[in-house]
């Protein structure tokens, strides 16, 4: 065989298999949703309904999916989490108005958005701990949502809430926080992966300034912080109204969109 020839063989071998380790870079742009009920999302619910209202804002797009509860990807619309946190009825929360404001601040050269929804309401820190079912789950969909093709650029995080009760859970949410995001970027092999969590706006508890304060004072690398102190609550004083998860989303959309994650997209295996 000249070795032309081979030359050529080898080069086509090259091309149609994918080197293990590099970055996905077709496909979609994947977003973890996790935490518990804000980011969930509470907006509109009363009752124990929801009124059925999505702001323009939070509006379906055709560019935008998510992972349902079958691990199928279809198009995302309000309640994200409906099928997902099934304890509690679900309403507006901040992913779709992140989506959207993505989409409208990079245009269509960032392609499709999808959205994993994760979270479930009154869960605390240590429920979501490596091997715990909320983690396992978690991994679980993750992993699925990369097979198809794209990369997870972000863990949207809104969680704590439920760690305002107890002093001592409080005292311990930094090291349980940093070990969640040590072991996620450890089992996901994204070593640098974008975790935007939001400090509380409310709690349970009268230890949420212990809880906030952990999670402004987060030291490991590439961790954004949102602050939500100040956004509007419902008359419950705990869950965010359907602007205010709106905001949020616009919060959390900004804080993204200002990393260098659309730049240097993380590998998945």
């Amino acid at each position: 065989m000249g070795s032309w020839k081979l030359a050529s063989i080898l080069c086509m071998l090259f091309i149609a298999c994918p080197v293990i380790g590099a970055p996905r870079s077709n496909g979609k742009h994947i977003f973890i949703l996790a935490g518990q009920s804000n980011m969930a999302g509470r907006g509109g619910v009363t009752g124990g309904k929801w009124s059925g209202y999505v702001p323009p804002e939070s509006k379906p797009n055709s560019s935008i999916l998510r992972l349902n509860a079958e691990l199928k990807w279809v198009e995302a619309k309000e309640p994200l989490h409906a099928d997902i946190d099934v304890g509690k009825t679900c309403g507006v929360g901040p992913g779709m108005a992140f989506a959207n404001q993505v989409l409208r601040a990079q245009g269509t050269r960032i392609g499709v958005l999808g959205l994993v929804p994760c979270a479930v309401g009154g869960t605390r820190i240590n429920e979501w701990a490596r091997g715990t079912r909320l983690y396992s789950n978690l991994l679980r969909r993750a992993i699925e949502s990369v097979k198809e093709g794209g990369n997870i650029r972000a863990m949207l995080w809104y969680q704590g809430e439920s760690d305002t009760v107890r002093k001592e859970d409080a005292k311990a949410y930094k090291a349980n926080m940093e070990r969640l995001i040590l072991d996620l970027r450890s089992d996901l092999n994204i070593s640098n992966l974008l975790i935007i969590q939001v400090a509380l706006a409310s709690g349970e508890g009268k230890f949420i300034e212990e809880v906030r304060k952990a999670q402004l004072e987060m030291d490991i690398p590439n961790v954004k912080s949102v602050d939500a102190k100040g956004l509007r609550l419902k008359a419950d004083n705990l869950h965010l109204t359907t602007a205010s998860e709106v905001q949020l989303g616009l919060m959390l959309a900004q804080a993204f969109l200002t990393s260098q994650s659309l730049i240097s997209p993380s590998p998945f295996y």
